[in-house]
Formats: C-alpha cells, structure tokens, sequence
C-alpha cells in the first residue's frame, strides 16, 4: 500500500509505474484494502488456503496446507538445462497446456524492449520453455489480467507468493477472473528486487545502465554448483559480459541490496496459497549439483494426480520428502520471514498510518547480534537504493561500490565473523556463530 511503503506493484489494484527507485509503485489506490497482499483487512495466507485447499492432509507452520512435496528434477526433454533449477515450473507450465487444461500461460518472459521483463501469456509449450528462468526484476500482473479477462479461456498464472496472494483476493471480488484462471503456479521468494538490481551487477561487469539491453541473472554451467550464480549481460552491440555474484557488490542475496521495502514485512517464502510452488533445493547433495535441483509442493489434488502419472512413465524424477526437509531448504529465508519479522514488526511494524497483520506476534527476544543482523540488512536495503540513484545519476558507479565495501564489511562481521572487525564482533558479543 503505496502510503505505508508497503507495495511490491503487482499491479492487481490498478496501474503501477516505476519509481525513481527501480521499484513499481501504484498510480491509483482504488480497492487496495480488499486486494493488497499486505492489507491488514485482507485474510491471511492461513485462513486463505485453508479456503482453498480443505481437504489438503499435511499442514506445516512453515510451507503450510500441501497433499505432498517432492526433490528433483524434470527427466525429458530440455526443460531442465534451460530453467535455473530443475525445470519443474516450466515443466507443469507446458503440461497443463499439452493435456489442453489451460488455454494459457502467464508467467514473466524477456521484452525486446525496456523494460527487460514483463508477464506475457504463452499459448504453446516452446513459448512456455523461451520465458524460463528466474527474473530477478519488478513486474507487474495488471497487463496478463487486462489480456485474460478480454479473451475468453482457461488460464495458468505464475507468481511469488504475494502476487500469488494477491491474485486470490482479486478472484474473490472478480467472477470473471475466478472462472478464468484455473491454476496459480507460485515460486518460492527470498524477496523481491529493484530493476537497479540488475543494472548495478551489469554495470560491474562493463555494461553501464544505459547499454544494457539484455540479462542473464542465472547464467547456467553444469561444471559449477548450482548456487553458484553466474550473471551475464548484453550490451547494445550485442556483446556479453559475464560475472560471479559473490565478486560483485550487491550479490550477497541474503544482504538485502536493492529489496523491495514491502518484503520485510512478508511472512510467506513458498507461496502457501498456490495450487503448486516450486524452489530451489539449496541443501545438500543438491546445492553441489549444477545441473539443477527443484523442490515442489503440491496442494490442489488434481496436479497431485499429474505429478504421479508422469512419475510412473519416468519423465521426471522426484523423491518425496517431508515439510522438514522443505523448511530446511529454505531455512534461511524462513530466519528473515519469521524470527526476523517479528523483531522488525516489534520496532517499525506500528509505525505510520496501517499496520500489517502478520501470523507472528512481535517480539525483541533475540541474542543481540541477530538484532544487529537483521537492522543492517534494513539499512542496506533502504541506503542501497539511494546511494545507487546518486551513483546512476551522476554515472559514477564508484560512488555505490565505495559505500557497498563499507556496509558489507560490517555485514560479513556481524554474519560470518569475517575480518578483523569480525573478531572484535564476536569478541564483544560472546554468542554462537549464527546459522547463516
């Protein structure tokens, strides 16, 4: 909600444009209490699922209601060598369109022209495979449901958890959409990104904002782990660069540069009220393997049925797993989304005109330096922003790196001890190393 700060421009409650900050920011706030993911007069994922899906036989605190969940990876075809992980969204994607369940898919593809991403629906399983791949970019929904409430159909749409969430509530108010959209394929979110995101990484690597015409956020090498993020640029000449993550300033996902401020106050990291969610299985043996790996959780039993048909005639390979091993793959996100909100609603949470209703009770009882770690990487996601636009502005992107050296310094000390200030940091704070 766009008076709060609390808006990711999914773009269900009307039009969004971007801000001078890289994100998208509503132009309008019409029906924002009943369609905003963070509205505190919307129900919650919980009461919301348990709508959906009621007769679901497992729940679990933390990926909630599910028929099962799955590790692996797709078996045929080239679904698995051209996703980032295992291939398993795109899979369902172009089976729900082979078996003619859906007339479509909407899900986020590249554009010829800025912006980099947007959603598009795709009618046939190679335009399906073209828009695979995770897109670390703002986008907004409103266009795909412009499209699918014109054009008659059934229709899959894929999102994060708040877009996903979003899209129940529009569904709720909107008879046309809930008889249209047949399907929501969710994808598991750390959190969501600036377009500045993708600009600064290519910016480091030779491609400055202005060239950049194309990105690859995760440049795939089977030789290499999977978590291992490689990205790859291309400027208007049509030439590539290409570069480590953990080399460049920014790329430490878990510091939260260029975060969406509406992401510190989410509590859904696998899309709890999706018919299927998909992540990446980021534990071992499947993190070391670079040709991908997808964890999955089913909730709507039909796509159960599906999973198991294709089980049977061996086009993917899957093991089940229990919700433990979902959480355990996802368990540093879960840290942010549970343990840290509920520091983060105890210190800003009542601030300012709306407060959001959260399924965590505030709380300060944390050793210090978790307090510590979660307030840095507030500040880093707030002062990215800004210090990038300075930089941008004025094309000189020293200006970010300088101050980026100096914030992650701090970081890497608080979280991994790094460093001479890591040893005064755990000198002084006499805690255990924390589970990062």
């Amino acid at each position: 909600m766009r008076r709060s700060g609390l808006c990711v421009g999914c773009g269900a409650c009307g039009a969004v444009a971007p801000d001078s900050y890289g994100q998208l920011a509503p132009l309008s706030e019409a029906d924002v209490a009943a369609i905003c993911p963070f509205s505190p007069q919307a129900p919650d994922e919980d009461e919301l699922s348990a709508r959906r899906f009621p007769q679901a036989p497992r729940r679990d605190a933390s990926i909630g209601r599910f028929e099962a969940a799955y590790v692996g990876h797709v078996a045929e075809d080239d679904f698995r060598s051209r996703g980032s992980s295992g291939g398993l969204a795109s899979w369902f994607a172009a089976e729900l369109l082979r078996l003619g369940l859906v007339d479509g898919v909407a899900h986020v593809a590249p554009r010829p022209t800025p912006p980099l991403f947007g959603y598009r629906i795709s009618r046939t399983v190679e335009q399906v495979k073209a828009g695979a791949k995770s897109r670390y970019h703002p986008v907004a929904l409103g266009p795909a449901l412009q499209e699918i409430r014109q054009t008659p159909g059934r229709y899959a749409i894929v999102g994060v958890p708040c877009f996903i969430k979003a899209l129940c509530l529009l569904r709720r108010r909107d008879p046309l959409l809930r008889a249209r959209v047949a399907f929501t394929l969710g994808l598991f979110c750390g959190h969501m990104k600036s377009a500045h995101f993708g600009e600064c990484l290519a910016w480091q690597i030779g491609v400055p904002p202005a060239d950049l015409t194309a990105i690859d956020y995760r440049a795939k090498d089977v030789r290499r782990p999977a978590n291992w993020y490689r990205v790859r640029a291309e400027d208007v000449e049509g030439g590539t660069r290409e570069g480590d993550w953990m080399h460049l300033a920014g790329g430490d996902w878990g510091a939260g540069s260029f975060q969406n401020p509406a992401c510190d106050f989410c509590d859904d990291v696998v899309a709890e009220t999706a018919d299927v969610s998909f992540g990446d299985a980021w534990i071992e043996p499947y993190a070391s393997d670079g040709r991908g790996t997808n964890v999955v959780v089913i909730r709507a039993p039909g796509l159960h049925a599906l999973v198991q048909a294709a089980l049977a005639q061996g086009r993917l390979r899957l093991d089940e797993v229990d919700a433990d091993l979902v959480a355990r793959t996802q368990a540093a996100g879960l840290r942010q989304r549970r343990e840290g909100l509920a520091y983060r609603l105890a210190l800003y949470g009542r601030r300012g005109p709306v407060s959001p209703r959260k399924r965590v009770c505030p709380s300060t009882r944390l050793p210090l330096r978790r307090k510590l770690i979660y307030r840095a990487r507030r500040r880093i996601a707030r002062d990215s922003a800004r210090v990038y636009g300075l930089a941008r502005k004025l094309g000189a992107l020293r200006i970010y790196l300088l101050w980026a050296r100096g914030s992650y310094a701090l970081y890497e000390a608080l979280v991994y001890e790094r460093g001479w200030l890591g040893a005064v940091v755990a000198r002084l704070a006499s805690i255990r190393r924390p589970r990062e």
